[in-house]
């Protein structure tokens, strides 16, 4: 009872009463001792993992509050999923205000760290990776918190998803900063979420980088207020590897930002080089739809303050080449189907409507113009991200 209450107090505090450490080390049985770990630790208490590869057959799981599972670094522990029985997930976790930190999870069958219903989690240090490269048989998701509030993901390396690199879906209040995703169909995926920040980080040899999307159908629909800034979104023009049917399949290799159906998305202040297909691209949802919740136009994009190299020069959708050619060789660094909903760009840039009048229309009726200068109108502000003060004060 004590220790309960200890728990709870640690909880509340962001300071722990009488946690306990539960170390695992590598080796003969690290499946069903680091699983056991889990299983036994209490709210407050740390499970650490020691330098070294676990070789594991199934996936694990944690449930329980207020735990932090810690390695001893993104290169020195290693989870290792190549021989996983199952199709699951590496990690899954269904918790609150858990701390993942310090290791890696390498080739799991399915996404590499679920998070389901998991409020106020941190991800921090990680490293996903699938280590043979880009395949449609690598798993999905790589940092995947779907259904929750108060999201902090930073400072990991996620490599190889066949969906996307780092997935935040169905939430609201998220930061994703300060990391690097490399050869993913999607570097980084903010779907049907709301009030997020997605700063400075890298991503470079994906298929697109940085993608907001918003999708009808689902529980929560209606995503928006997204902070796109002072990221580094260099070369993504990796081949789309996704599996067919994936709604990140229709993605053209070469697109540095893509905002679909999403409202008051703002793209400040970014470097944008050799994208091929587009830096900033701004569609409409193609796919038939019923639910009546669902706005497929994306509205109320800022894109201002931002660095543009070369792109452009290769689109990798159906009528691409001609539409580039029409375009003296390449399509300038920011593109729309053209059915936006108030756009503002502030950049000193060419911008180029397809000149679609339907949603669902293909590109291959467009009917191309340059939008200069582009003038929006009043776009709502965005207030920053604040997460609880607890979930900082951890990683100190």
């Amino acid at each position: 009872m004590i220790r309960t209450m200890a728990a709870a107090l640690a909880l509340s505090s962001g300071a722990p009463l009488l946690a306990e450490t539960h170390t695992v080390a590598p080796g003969e049985g690290a499946q069903e001792r680091l699983q056991e770990a889990l299983i036994l630790a209490q709210p407050g208490d740390e499970v650490v993992l020691q330098a070294g590869r676990y070789v594991l057959t199934d996936g694990l799981s944690l449930d329980v509050d207020g735990v932090t599972l810690r390695g001893a670094g993104m290169d020195a522990s290693v989870l290792d999923f190549t021989n996983q029985a199952g199709a699951g997930e590496g990690l899954l976790v269904t918790s609150d205000n858990v701390t993942l930190r310090d290791f890696a999870v390498e080739n799991a069958k399915g996404d590499g760290i679920k998070s389901k219903g998991a409020d106020r989690i941190v991800y921090h240090a990680l490293r996903v990776e699938w280590t043979g490269g880009p395949k449609a048989s690598n798993g999905a998701y790589g940092i995947y918190p779907v259904e929750a509030s108060n999201i902090l993901v930073q400072d990991s390396y996620v490599r190889g998803a066949s969906d996307a690199g780092i997935y935040v879906g169905q939430s609201e209040n998220i930061i994703v900063r300060r990391n690097r995703v490399e050869e993913n169909v999607a570097g980084i995926e903010i779907e049907n979420s709301n009030h997020a920040e997605v700063t400075e980080n890298l991503a470079v040899r994906n298929t697109g980088g940085i993608l907001v999307f918003d999708l009808p159908g689902l529980p929560k629909v209606g995503g928006g207020d997204v902070l796109i800034a002072r990221n580094a979104v260099f070369g993504n023009n990796t081949d789309n590897f996704a599996p067919e049917g994936n709604i990140v399949a229709s993605v053209p290799a070469g697109t540095g930002v893509m905002i679909m159906a999403n409202t008051g998305v703002h793209v400040l202040d970014n470097a944008l080089v050799d994208n091929m297909t587009s830096h900033v691209m701004l569609i409409a949802y193609q796919g038939e739809y019923s639910d009546e919740r669902f706005k497929p136009r994306p509205a109320d994009v800022v894109v201002r303050g931002n660095i543009y190299g070369s792109g452009g020069g290769a689109p990798d959708f159906e009528g691409g080449p001609m539409l580039a050619a029409a375009f003296g060789g390449a399509l300038p660094p920011i593109l729309t189907d053209g059915l936006h909903t108030n756009l503002a760009v502030e950049d000193a840039v060419s911008v180029a409507s397809l000149g679609l009048q339907t949603v669902g229309q293909p590109f291959t009726e467009a009917n191309p113009s340059m939008l200069n200068p582009v003038v929006g109108g009043e776009a709502p502000a965005l207030s920053p991200v604040a997460l609880p003060a607890e979930m900082e004060a951890r990683l100190k």
